[in-house]
């Protein structure tokens, strides 16, 4: 084990509340120091596994792995935590130098022969080992682990797949911080009162504070999708909304050093070159091999059933857009800067409703109490804010969470609002997963949004698409406080990725419900409930626009899954690739993609969703089908329907397949019906059949 500084808190024992990082006392320099401290210690935790000279057992070999690694676990969940949401030079210094040792680090666990040995040898005798379901699993996933990482190969071969995981490493991290770089690098300075044309007050409240965050005067748009989607939405001056969603989608692609684009044509290249090592046709066809769906096949099957209908539907929204602007005398062909205007536009037209109407009603807090409430109603669950849990910046606040017998569950963190040192996005993590393996520990959940902050005393409002991201990210902090299973590798969203979505996009149904509405939507200011005849036009229009949604999503989802198709990549223009493929499915012109390839960070920001974005629309088919449990149960809090969903889906972790999981739950798997229909694409498609 190397030596470390006697003062690095990251290694010792933490006498906090709940056990949650001291951030308070953490000097961020001494996050190198801690690393190789955890990765020594890991090393020999590992090695003393390896070597045993019993003979391998369950609990020498598979149980010591899941005791191994905590103190690296605990640095890494930390570290990897402030990187995404509160970062700086610092910080980004280190995850540049750590990301290819962690990878070596990884590969020497994984590569390492005689530790596979062992595995293998307790995988070909699993049905003597008189294993529990639990552990069999347990079983099962170390050995699919090790043998797609390479353990088993020859020599040579492990030795290269170390080297494409190093590399790999090196490109996702300069990746996202190339990202974030552009990001944080762009400002458009709303200088005059006609540059404010059209914006709401909320907008115009919120650019102030982006303004004033960054030490300027006036008014600033940002690349934050919670302040440029809105004003694309409401600037008036068609100038300034070309010039800021050019800069939007050209993140990754200005040239100089944040340029991503030789970037991913190296990591299109590397992992189909380790996918051939390890005897798949491609990357997708390796990375689907441990999914629902099995198969790159399925997922494009599903991909484009959906694609031709919402196309068509998207084409429909586009003629209707066109008629809007041709009446105003407007003498252009819609583009993709004017679509999300004029879509306001004739929303409010169609059901007299914008965000004007709408925000007013959602604060932000009556939002996370409605949140917390649903859980309350479905698991039995109190949250109650801690101000004595240190957090690593002063807009994040911590709850504890109790059941119904006040027994703690765990802790939560919310971290809400945009600021220049967090990634763009919304996403939920872990600083501690649960387990039961040698005492209970629970989870340290966190969600990450970027919204918009107000201006002075005034409460922060959102949009009804950024409530339903709360929901959604929330949804995915219940999978992971929920988690009732003995072994850390099976604890919470460690899940099949096209699996893993199901239970986020299913809490989102909870916030549409007319009940929740009419109880936590109220005026900021008068507190008066939202009118039910808003309420009625507020869900009358979830299917308005939704060809366009859906094209923007299933287009990058098709890109994504197209390049890890390719076999090889060498050479690869992968602009004149997106472009290409764009154009062989009749990409409506006046669309972008939702993420175009040199700035998508959930494909190239490290492995999550690469070749496996489709993971959002394979899920929805989940939940679209999910929700109507509690419909035909004639109550969205139905105790019976919400106990299976909890012991199937929220607290069960990895323990069974999913399929399984969800055919428990629901009694039968999904139809793909049930997803057109939610997106309003049903009568298109049949059409089309017709």
């Amino acid at each position: 084990m190397t030596g470390h500084r006697p003062d690095n808190v990251l290694i010792g024992p933490w006498a906090t509340p709940f056990g949650a990082p001291p951030f308070d006392l953490i000097d961020r320099a001494s996050f190198r120091d801690a690393f190789d401290h955890a990765i020594a210690e890991d090393r020999r935790e590992v090695d003393l596994i390896t070597n045993d000279p019993a003979e391998p057992s369950f609990e020498n070999t598979i149980v010591a792995l899941e005791r191994s690694g905590r103190l690296l676990n605990r640095v890494s969940a930390t570290f990897f935590n402030l990187t995404g949401a509160d970062t700086d030079d610092t910080l980004k210094a280190i995850e540049r130098d750590i990301a290819p040792v962690l990878a070596k680090h990884n590969s020497s666990i994984y590569l390492n022969d005689a530790l596979f040995r062992r595995i293998d040898l307790l995988k070909g005798r699993r049905d003597e080992l008189g294993l529990g379901e639990e552990e069999v699993r347990l079983l099962d996933k170390w050995h699919k682990l090790f043998v797609r990482q390479g353990a088993g190969r020859p020599a040579e071969v492990r030795a290269r797949l170390a080297e494409i995981g190093e590399r790999l490493a090196v490109l996702g991290t300069r990746f996202g911080q190339n990202v974030l770089a552009d990001e944080q690098a762009y400002t458009l300075r709303l200088e005059t009162e006609e540059d404010l044309a059209g914006l709401p007050d909320f907008m115009v409240a919120a650019a102030r504070e982006a303004a004033a965050e960054r030490g300027l005067d006036g008014h600033v748009i940002t690349l934050s999708r919670s302040s440029i989607e809105p004003f694309l939405q409401y600037c008036a001056r068609r100038d300034l909304r070309e010039k800021a969603f050019r800069a939007w989608i050209a993140r990754g692609e200005g040239g100089g050093e944040t340029d991503n684009r030789a970037i991913i044509a190296e990591m299109v290249e590397l992992r189909a070159e380790r996918a051939r090592l390890l005897g798949y046709a491609s990357f997708a066809h390796f990375r689907l091999d441990d999914t629902m769906a099995g198969t790159p096949e399925r997922a494009l099957e599903l991909l484009r059933s959906v694609w031709g209908p919402a196309r068509a539907l998207a084409l429909r929204e586009a003629a209707d857009l066109q008629k809007l602007a041709d009446a105003e005398g407007g003498g252009f062909r819609i583009a993709p800067w004017d679509w999300r205007y004029y879509a306001e536009r004739l929303r409010k037209e169609r059901f007299a409703l914008d965000a004007e109407g709408v925000k007013p009603y959602l604060q932000l807090d009556r939002v996370i109490e409605a949140a917390f409430d649903c859980a309350g109603r479905l698991f039995g669950l109190n949250f109650t804010e801690r101000r004595d849990v240190p957090t690593y910046h002063p807009d994040v606040r911590a709850f504890e969470v109790t059941d119904r017998e006040g027994r703690h569950v765990g802790l939560f963190l919310g971290d809400y609002f945009a600021r220049p040192s967090k990634r763009s996005g919304a996403w939920m993590s872990a600083f501690r997963t649960q387990w039961k393996l040698d005492g209970e520990v629970r989870p340290i959940i966190v969600n990450v949004m970027n919204f918009s902050k107000s201006a002075g005393e005034e409460p922060a409002l959102l949009s009804f698409d950024d409530a339903r991201t709360l929901f959604h990210e929330f949804g995915h902090g219940l999978h992971g406080l929920l988690s009732d299973v003995t072994y850390p590798s099976l604890a919470g969203t460690a899940v099949p990725r096209d699996f893993v979505e199901f239970p986020s996009q299913l809490y989102e149904h909870w916030l549409e419900q007319p009940a929740v509405l009419r109880r936590y939507a109220r005026h900021y200011r008068t507190g008066e409930p939202m009118p039910d005849s808003l309420i009625e036009r507020v869900l009358a229009s979830r299917q308005f626009n939704q060809g366009f949604a859906t094209v923007e999503y299933t287009a990058s989802a098709l890109v994504d899954m197209e390049l890890h198709l390719l076999p090889s990549a060498h050479n690869l223009d992968v602009v004149a690739f997106e472009r290409a493929t764009l154009e062989s499915l009749g990409m409506p012109e006046p669309i972008a993609m939702r993420h175009r390839t040199p700035h998508f960070g959930h494909v190239f920001s490290g492995e999550g969703y690469s070749a496996a974005y489709y993971s959002y629309l394979w899920s929805e088919t989940l939940d679209a089908d999910g929700f109507a449990a509690f419909e035909e149960a004639g109550d969205i809090f139905d105790p019976a329907t919400a106990g299976r969903l909890r012991r199937y889906v929220y607290s069960a972790g990895d323990l069974r397949d999913p399929a399984e999981a969800y055919r428990a739950f629901r009694g039968r798997l999904p139809s793909p019906e049930a997803l057109m229909r939610q997106r309003g694409l049903l009568a298109v498609a049949s059409e089309a059949e017709m």
